[in-house]
């Protein structure tokens, strides 16, 4: 609650009468607190990404090693397959010390992999738990949103029954753009970035599978099953109009990022 800087006296009956004065203005926001338990899986869910981004600063770590010494992966599709890491088991080099170097990269990365696929496996069992499934399974309706990112976006949000209106929850994520507004000028910049950086990152790589043109495929169709028809409604309708956003936004000559 804000307070003066020369209010030095704090008691129980000032905080009281400071909340009630809060209350009638208006100036208070409600928040949700959590369960222990979803309190829990959100700390998993978030070591998750914490090793997911471990991983890809140790990939890079490698590839940038690679290409010092002029090491190119030529083989046919693309890298940290099991094609490019057999070919990564084949790479020696001259001195010792690179080797080692290179050595305890790929040990750190297989190491990763290993705790990430764990993890994976622990996020699986607990997005099927009765208090989360039903707003993981409506999440997994849309294109894009596999188990793990429902998931992790129903951790992050919490409840969604907060936020009355899009616009207040695309605030909340920062997804909305950064305004600079007076008198009759006013300049738009990029998006805020306020909120979870994990669900942002998230509801990004999600919106581009809606670059592609709308349909509904095997897997995604599996994932309607059981689901209400008014949650797959919202979905199809969400297909159609984030791609005739994006072909918009290019045909304006709109990066693709």
């Amino acid at each position: 609650t804000p307070r003066a800087p020369g209010d030095r006296v704090k008691t129980d009956r000032k905080d009281a009468e400071l909340l009630v004065r809060l209350l009638l203005a208006g100036s208070l926001t409600p928040v949700v607190v959590p369960s222990p338990t979803f309190e829990a899986a959100r700390d998993l869910a978030r070591a998750r990404e914490q090793v997911r981004a471990d991983l890809a600063r140790i990939r890079h770590r490698v590839s940038k090693l690679l290409l010092r010494h002029g090491r190119v992966f030529d083989g046919s599709g693309s890298t940290w397959t099991q094609a490019h890491r057999r070919w990564l088991a084949t790479q020696r080099f001259a001195h010792a010390s690179t080797e080692l170097a290179y050595l305890d990269y790929l040990a750190a990365i297989d190491g990763l992999a290993a705790r990430r696929e764990a993890l994976d496996e622990r996020l699986s069992r607990i997005a099927q738990d009765a208090e989360l499934w039903p707003t993981v399974a409506r999440l997994r309706c849309f294109r894009g949103i596999e188990t793990l990112t429902a998931l992790a976006l129903c951790l992050e949000i919490g409840d969604f029954a907060r936020f009355h209106r899009p616009a207040q929850l695309t605030a909340w994520l920062g997804l909305v753009p950064s305004l600079n507004q007076s008198g009759e000028s006013e300049t738009r910049g990029g998006i805020t970035k306020t909120g979870s950086g994990y669900a942002r990152r998230l509801l990004v790589e999600a919106a581009w599978h809606y670059a592609r043109e709308p349909r509904i495929g095997v897997t995604l169709r599996s994932r309607h099953d059981g689901q209400p028809e008014q949650v797959l409604q919202i979905a199809w309708r969400a297909q159609h109009r984030l791609y005739r956003l994006h072909q918009r936004l290019r045909a304006r000559g709109k990066p693709g990022n």
